[in-house]
């Protein structure tokens, strides 16, 4: 085992809401799937993030394995689910950071990181102790308590969560995480206050600024379920309108090659619609909501991701640096 990693948070796991209370450090593996190893299924620029995330050079994403949450529709089941990954040690860990760099990453982007949070806090201070100066965001899906967001605060400058919903039975059903809505909310708010909004001045390379600081929270409408996006709207308008942007997507896809997402009973397992999209859109002027960035309704399935390859997302959003199976991508 890669011991690089062994915190005294994993020794009996307090990391994420979870708090399994398992030996991670021991090889224990917690609802996550984890152990203490940090493992990365991904890295490389991803051009698909919001334009004050992905800018001209691309969003230097690494991509953790294991997830503190069990979404039953997740693009990303093969890494979140399933294990996909390798584990890497802190001097690995260090020279990733700095390739994406290098390679004119535009930040350094953290992707599904909650159960990691000890790890990847030390990991990162290493790399900013060698050289590591592009802005960290943190792209999460906010099932995190307060003092993990605050112990890593120092190593963070912008906050990507999602916000899923208030809905505590869809929450349970589809998330496996009753509690998620209270968590989701505190976490987020935490966020905020941790890091003001900070746009730069829009030009050519960032048409909408670029982000110095603050949190672009998204929210996934799912289809037949808009009440659920309807709640969480509302929340941001009375909670962080003026604090921070929003991002609405309307991308939901049904993910055939997951057996689970099949099954999938707690809302209508399909693309979301023409008149779905106009109520969103209602919604967003209903409230005032003018601030961030909506994403256009459209069929294509190119976008899905499979960690099975090295070019795990289409060329047209990105460009490989590492991958789980190969390592560097030459």
């Amino acid at each position: 085992m890669i011991r690089d990693f062994c915190c005294v948070e994993y020794e009996h796991c307090t990391a994420c809401p979870k708090r399994c209370g398992v030996n991670r450090n021991a090889g224990e593996r917690g609802f996550c799937g984890e152990t203490a190893e940090l493992r990365i299924a991904w890295v490389g620029l991803h051009f698909g993030e919001e334009p004050p995330i992905s800018g001209a050079g691309g969003s230097g994403t690494i991509f953790l394995t294991g997830c503190n949450l069990r979404c039953v529709f997740c693009q990303n089941f093969q890494i979140s689910q399933e294990g996909m990954g390798r584990a890497v040690t802190e001097q690995e860990f260090i020279e990733i950071c700095l390739t994406l760099q290098n390679a004119g990453a535009e930040n350094i982007n953290i992707v599904t990181g909650s159960h990691a949070v000890p790890a990847l806090g030390a990991g990162l201070r290493a790399a900013k102790q060698h050289g590591l100066t592009v802005p960290v965001v943190w792209n999460s899906s906010a099932y995190e308590t307060a003092e993990a967001l605050e112990s890593i605060a120092d190593t963070v400058d912008g906050w990507l969560p999602d916000l899923k919903t208030l809905n505590p039975e869809t929450s349970r059903r589809v998330f496996a995480a009753p509690d998620y809505p209270e968590q989701a909310c505190a976490a987020i708010e935490t966020m905020a206050r941790l890091s003001p909004l900070n746009l730069t001045p829009p030009d050519e390379q960032y048409p909408f600024g670029k982000m110095l600081s603050g949190v672009i929270v998204r929210h996934l409408a799912l289809p037949g379920k808009l009440e659920d996006s309807q709640a969480v709207l509302r929340w941001f308008a009375q909670k962080l309108k003026g604090k921070a942007l929003l991002s609405l997507m309307t991308q939901y896809t049904p993910i055939t090659a997951n057996s689970k997402a099949r099954r999938i009973d707690a809302f209508s397992n399909r693309l979301l619609d023409e008149s779905e999209d106009i109520q969103l859109r209602t919604f967003l002027e209903d409230l005032n909501i003018d601030d961030g960035f909506y994403q256009e309704l459209v069929s294509d399935l190119d976008w899905l991701p499979d960690f099975n390859r090295v070019h795990t997302f289409s060329s047209a959003l990105s460009k490989p640096l590492w991958h789980w199976k190969t390592g560097w991508v030459h």
